[in-house]
């Protein structure tokens, strides 16, 4: 007989965690409806109902129907599928775990790096507050310089004197 479930076997509050802000909708919907199942499962009694062959023997008229009713019933076994997929679905996760680490490890440095820029940008005076000369302070290489590096309106590489487009700069590399 195959093993009868009392509980959930899914940690859902770890489950949780994981789930992104904007998939809480579907994730609830999906605990919902693996709630209901778990309850219909449980709302069966774990044992098929006894049968009263006796008092089917006294009303049947038919002589051995209810006696080979009876045989039939008690060797009648549903087969419970064996796991052939289980130690497949292990090896591939063994496989891959060390792949799931390398990549962690190579997002890890990508925060790393995200998070120091986000703390420098964070460092930095509100927009409002900022005044052009302290701009130039800090990002001398963007910023406008008429006296070193003079430019023409609207300042972009296109419209000043002597621009060469890439096209042009990749035929001389060649």
């Amino acid at each position: 007989m195959a093993k009868r479930f009392t509980k959930s076997s899914i940690n859902w509050a770890e489950f949780e965690k994981k789930v992104p802000p904007d998939q809480k909708a579907k994730f609830f919907a999906f605990k919902a409806k693996s709630d209901a199942y778990l309850r219909r499962v449980l709302a069966n009694p774990p044992e098929p109902p006894k049968i009263d062959w006796a008092q089917y023997s006294k009303t049947v008229p038919i002589p051995g129907l209810v006696d080979k009713l009876k045989t039939e019933y008690e060797k009648f076994q549903v087969p419970f599928p064996e796991d052939t997929l289980s130690a497949k679905v292990d090896e591939q996760w063994k496989a891959l775990e060390p792949e799931i680490k390398r990549f962690c490890a190579e997002m890890q440095t990508d925060i790393d790096k995200a998070s120091k820029e986000l703390a420098r940008i964070k460092a930095l005076p509100k927009f409002e507050d900022m005044t052009m000369e302290m701009y130039a302070d800090m990002f001398p290489d963007q910023a406008l310089d008429p006296v070193k590096k003079p430019s023409y309106w609207p300042h972009t590489p296109e419209e000043q004197v002597g621009y060469k487009p890439p096209e042009v700069k990749a035929e001389k590399k060649t």
